[in-house]
């Protein structure tokens, strides 16, 4: 089975809700049980990629058990059978993301869609304005799922590492309001592992210089405290005022996160053709909710791990 990784990064913050919350915040993020990580499902992944073909894969038949397409001129005739739309059984949607509309056509996929896991979140800082911040526990799963090989790094609590170019104050690198001890240089093959996972410029440009590896603990504080929290509220044109149940929040991860997703396929050639697929759509997907507010916008990549 030939496994390769999607790197996810985001352009613009991304909400991928987990539903209503009796909490603080109205609409939070989907998150991992166990680390409280931001992670975005398999699931939500297969149908912003399957969409890549469905236009152009999916066919007109009448509702019947003939199953034949239906000319759209006749479709609208008074006595026409009511039509539906089926991918077609031989299309590399059905191929890559299986067909169960039609029983005679139900197929399973042939490509495998991980969630994805996140490696970097930014954070300010008070030096170099932001921080790309990892910590050992993502890293060894990056390690574990990708077969790359670099250095981890060994930190206590209030530690951290830096990358060669990343100046700290004496010693000591400033996140929001936490004052962490340095630790050394984040290692070189650490940095040149990560910089393969995304052509986007502001990843391949600024990581040496903003990559900081903290404990998993203090890791597990940003993701869960650091995200964006945006308020929406509707006004009522007539009264310039709120609308009743109109003003709620919403928890989004923000821009410049990097996800990775691990591929895997069932039958030779299902990665090249979502490769491809990416190519021709500039390497960039909207992925969660509020597309026409801008939330979302990715640049995405297949990865070969062999590189």
């Amino acid at each position: 089975m030939k496994q390769q990784l999607l790197a996810i990064f985001t352009r613009t913050p991304m909400h991928i809700g987990a539903g209503s919350s009796v909490g603080a915040v109205d609409l939070p993020i989907i998150r991992e049980r166990h680390t409280g990580y931001p992670v975005i499902p398999g699931s939500s992944l297969k149908g912003v990629l399957a969409d890549l073909w469905r236009e152009e894969t999916e066919e007109i038949v009448p509702d019947d058990k003939s199953e034949k397409p239906v000319d759209e001129a006749v479709s609208t005739g008074k006595n026409a059978p009511k039509p539906r739309r089926v991918r077609k059984k031989d299309s590399d949607l059905a191929k890559l993301f299986g067909a169960d509309r039609d029983p005679k056509n139900a197929q399973s996929g042939k490509l495998l869609i991980g969630e994805g896991k996140i490696l970097a979140f930014p954070v300010r800082s008070a030096k170099g304005g932001f921080a790309w911040l990892t910590c050992p526990l993502a890293l060894s799963r990056l390690k574990r799922d990708a077969g790359l090989a670099f250095t981890l790094p060994t930190l206590n609590d209030a530690e951290a590492c830096l990358a060669p170019e990343c100046m700290g104050f004496d010693g000591k690198v400033i996140l929001e309001e936490y004052c962490l001890k340095r630790a050394g240089d984040v290692p070189a093959d650490l940095v040149t592992a990560l910089k393969k996972l995304s052509d986007d410029e502001s990843w391949q440009e600024e990581l040496a210089a903003h990559l900081v590896v903290v404990s998993d603990e203090f890791f597990s504080y940003f993701v869960t405290n650091a995200c964006e929290i945006a308020q929406h509220v509707k006004i009522n044109p007539d009264t310039g005022t709120a609308e009743g149940g109109a003003l709620f929040n919403q928890e989004n991860v923000p821009s410049e996160c990097m996800f990775y997703v691990v591929l895997n396929e069932l039958a030779d050639g299902m990665i090249n053709k979502l490769a491809e697929k990416l190519h021709a759509n500039d390497n960039v997907l909207q992925i969660g909710a509020d597309a026409t507010t801008g939330l979302g916008w990715c640049s995405v990549n297949v990865i070969n791990n062999n590189n």
